[in-house]
Order: structure tokens, then C-alpha cells, then sequence
């Protein structure tokens, strides 16, 4: 299958994984573990937890991406171990709530801090924060369908921005140390409240600042040697970010209290303000690159699912058409974000998370028990990457907890609704895939002409070698 003619090495891969990782999730996840656990060890503990799960899980799917090389995340996986309908459930979640979700919490939190210093002492007005936001979405989408090329050197870019932050603020938090500023980490563990539904829900929030550690496996057929870039950059990338992150923590309690960080309406712009003032403009304003990069990873990789699924037929067969002149799945991108910019129409950060997270660790779950299923129904298959049968099972259990907790310790309709749009998925696959109801290829063919016309899109077996 076609590549989109430019290859991703093994530093362009780490980038994708550090820039998709390191986003919004470390400025806006620390209050929410803090206020789960309610003390400065078991926080700090819970996000080194967080990262060594996100790599057990990505080295997994480094094991499923080395297996079964083709682009599309889970999709594949799930096709090859359980057949279409679990793939088809996974593509209509991802591109219908997943990743329309997750690409919108990362504009709207680029947008909140890009429009925050011009609100100073109040928070900035829900439309221009949206508006900015489907703004971002906008330009993200245009330059990853005009160019790989363009795209990844904008995540290159990006990821080296969101790394300067990121230095700054670890960096200024070992100084601070080094002076002895550890107030705040005597007796740690005190007043904690620790329970199976607070640490379940504690990982929540910190795994969904982790999210993006299996964004490698949604471009493996445009990878540089897949067999061995992709394990190392999990390998490299995945613990670079969680030490990153636990650094971070540690510097924010270094000037603020655990009270002091719960009232914080933006924990890393109250730390720039306390240590680098009258340089503290400097948070916004890289922050702001961090999401960004973090959007465009998402963009990047998304929507290489979107085309996927149209190639297998089940989506709309043009979402898998490729621009003739630039290489690129433009149609798949730009449906991504048109449903992208719906989403942040009605919706809010927290209540985006939500949908987010619970459905994702489904299928996270469901494609790591697909591994373990296909040690035993795959028996043949190659195999360059073998990790220990206990990782998969451990993820497995561990997301078994994580789909169920939330629902046995805060029971809400979100949750059900989730549910209930993913189960629909079944009555799409048996009218449009299964029984293929000819009036939905009369509507859709007028639609692909326009396109290809209006786009230069042709089918992948058409493009010009």
C-alpha cells in the first residue's frame, strides 16, 4: 500500500510519540490526580504508575505493529484476531467520539491559554475560546493535508518548543530544590485518601495526560525500518515523557502546597508567575505550542484511521482516496475535522475527558486480550518483537478497572450514553457494510465525483508511481 512517499525515522517517531503525549494533559491533569489521592506522594507515585502502564500497553501494540504491519492503530488488530464487526466498533468509536474528542480537548486548552493573557483575572469569554480553538483545528487539518512533509516538520518544530517549557520548568524545580525548598514533600503521604475507586479514578486523569503512547501504530506503513523504529521509539520516548512528568509535579510542589496547587486555576502558569516572573509570559506562550503539537500529532495520526477504514469499506469508500499531486489522505482528514469542530461546539473540557477516557480503554483493553488471543490462533505468524505473556494480561486486567471504576464509584448518564453509541454501531455495520444498501451508494457517488474533482483525489491503486 502506499506509503504517502515520505518515511518516518526513528527520531521523527520519538518526536510523534513525545509531541503527541506532552500536550494539554501535564497543565491541566495535576489538580485532578492531586484531588483523587489528596497527598504529594501518592500523586507523584500515581504519575510514574501512569507511565510505566502507558509503556507496558505501547509495547504490546509494538508487538501487534511488528506483527501486522498496517496502518490504523487497533483497527487492524482487531480485524486480524476478531474479525470486522470489533474493528468496525473501533473505527465508529475513534472517529465518531474518540479522536474527534481528544482532538478538541487539546484545541480548547490551546485555545484557553492563548486568549488567557488577554483576559487577565478572568476567565476568557466560552465563544472566543471556541472560535480559536476551531481556528486551530482548521489550519492543523489544511497543513496535514497539503503535506507530510510540512506536517511532520511542524511536529518536529512543535516538539522541540513544548521541550523548552518543559525544560524550564524542571530545571527551575532542581533549583529549587538544591535551595532547599522541600517543605512540601515532608510527611508526603499524610491525609491521603486512598481507595480502589480514588486511585482508579486518580489513573484516570493521569492516563489521559499520558494518552498518544500507540500513536506510532496508526502510521506503521509510513515508518523507517517498523521493526526496529518502532520498539525504540516506545522504548525511549514513552519513559523520556514520564520522567518529564514526574519532574514536572515535583517542581510545581515545590513553591505551592497541595492546597495552594487544588486552588491553582492554571497550576503551570501560577508556577511561571512565583518563579520566572517578570518573564512568566513565557508559560502561556509555549504552552500553547505544546498543545499545538500535541493537536497536529493527533491530526497526523488520526487520520490515517479515517482512510484506513474507508480502504476496508467500512466507511465511505472516498475517505480512502489519496491527493494525486501531494500524497495525502485529504478527504480523511478534513471529514476528521469537520466532526472535530462539531464537538467543541456544545461541549467542555471535563465533560470531553469523560467520554473520552471511558471509551478508549475499552478498546485499549479489547486490543491487548487480542494479542493474548492471537498467541494462541497465530501460532505461525512472525513475531520480530516477543514480549513476556503477563504484560498483555496485566493491561488487559488493568483496563477492566479502568472501564469499570468510574461507573461503580461515580455512576453517571455519560457513561451510558457512551455505551449505548458504541453498541450502535451494530445497526450501521449490518445497513452499510454488511447488507450494503445500494441508496447509500447512490448518495455517496455524486458526493465522491465532486471530490475528486474539487480535490485531485483519486483511489490508492490509481496514484502514479
Amino acid at each position: 500500500s502506499i506509503s504517502f512517499y515520505f518515511k518516518v525515522g526513528l527520531i521523527s517517531g520519538i518526536c510523534m510519540i513525545v509531541g503527541t503525549i506532552i500536550g494539554s494533559g501535564i497543565f491541566i491533569s495535576p489538580k485532578s490526580v492531586l484531588g483523587n489521592v489528596g497527598a504529594v506522594g501518592p500523586c507523584l507515585t500515581i504519575w510514574a504508575a501512569c507511565g510505566v502502564l502507558a509503556t507496558l500497553g505501547a509495547l504490546c501494540f509494538a508487538e501487534l505493529g511488528t506483527m501486522i504491519t498496517k496502518s490504523g492503530g487497533e483497527y487492524p488488530y482487531l480485524m486480524e484476531a476478531f474479525g470486522p464487526i470489533p474493528a468496525f466498533l473501533f473505527s465508529w468509536t475513534s472517529l465518531l467520539v474518540t479522536k474527534p474528542s481528544s482532538f478538541a480537548i487539546i484545541c480548547l486548552s490551546f485555545a484557553k491559554y492563548a486568549s488567557a493573557p488577554f483576559y487577565p483575572g478572568c476567565d476568557p469569554p466560552p465563544a472566543v475560546v471556541k472560535c480559536l480553538a476551531a481556528a486551530a483545528i482548521v489550519v492543523i487539518t489544511l497543513v496535514n493535508s497539503l503535506s507530510v512533509k510540512l506536517g511532520r516538520y511542524l511536529q518536529n518544530f512543535l516538539t522541540a518548543a513544548k521541550m523548552i517549557i518543559v525544560t524550564i520548568i524542571v530545571v527551575s524545580g532542581i533549583v529549587l530544590l538544591a535551595q532547599g525548598k522541600t517543605d512540601n514533600f515532608k510527611d508526603s503521604f499524610k491525609d491521603s485518601k486512598l481507595s480502589v475507586g480514588s486511585i482508579s479514578l486518580a489513573f484516570y486523569n493521569g492516563l489521559w495526560a499520558y494518552d498518544g503512547w500507540n500513536q506510532l501504530n496508526y502510521i506503521t506503513e509510513e515508518l523507517k525500518n517498523p521493526y526496529r523504529n518502532l520498539p525504540l521509539s516506545i522504548i525511549i520516548g514513552i519513559p523520556l515523557v514520564t520522567v518529564c512528568y514526574v519532574l514536572i509535579n515535583v517542581a510545581y510542589f515545590t513553591v505551592m502546597t497541595s492546597t495552594e496547587l487544588m486552588q491553582s486555576p492554571a497550576v503551570a502558569v501560577t508556577f511561571g508567575d512565583r518563579v520566572l516572573y517578570p518573564a512568566s509570559w513565557i508559560v502561556p506562550l509555549f504552552v500553547a505550542f505544546s498543545t499545538l503539537g500535541s493537536a497536529n500529532g493527533t491530526c497526523f495520526t488520526a487520520g490515517r484511521l479515517v482512510y484506513v477504514a474507508g480502504r476496508e469499506g467500512h466507511m465511505l469508500k472516498v475517505l480512502s482516496y489519496i491527493n494525486v499531486k501531494r500524497l495525502t489522505p485529504a478527504p480523511a482528514l478534513m471529514f476528521y475535522g469537520v466532526i472535530t469542530i462539531i464537538y467543541i461546539i456544545p461541549g467542555d473540557i471535563d465533560t470531553l475527558i469523560n467520554y473520552f477516557s471511558f471509551a478508549v480503554w475499552i478498546f485499549y483493553g479489547l486490543t491487548v486480550f487480542a494479542l493474548i488471543v492471537m498467541r494462541f490462533t497465530r501460532k505461525e505468524a512472525r513475531r520480530p518483537i516477543t514480549i513476556p505473556i503477563i504484560i498483555p494480561v496485566i493491561v488487559t486486567l488493568i483496563a477492566i478497572l479502568l472501564v469499570l471504576a468510574p461507573i461503580i464509584t461515580t455512576p453517571e448518564l455519560a457513561y451510558l450514553y457512551c455505551a449505548l453509541f458504541i453498541l450502535s454501531g451494530l445497526i450501521a455495520y449490518v445497513l452499510f457494510v454488511h447488507l450494503k444498501f445500494s441508496w447509500a451508494q447512490k448518495i455517496s457517488k455524486p458526493m465522491t465525483m465532486h471530490l475528486q474533482m474539487l480535490l485531485e483525489v483519486v483511489p490508492e491503486e490509481e496514484v502514479p508511481e
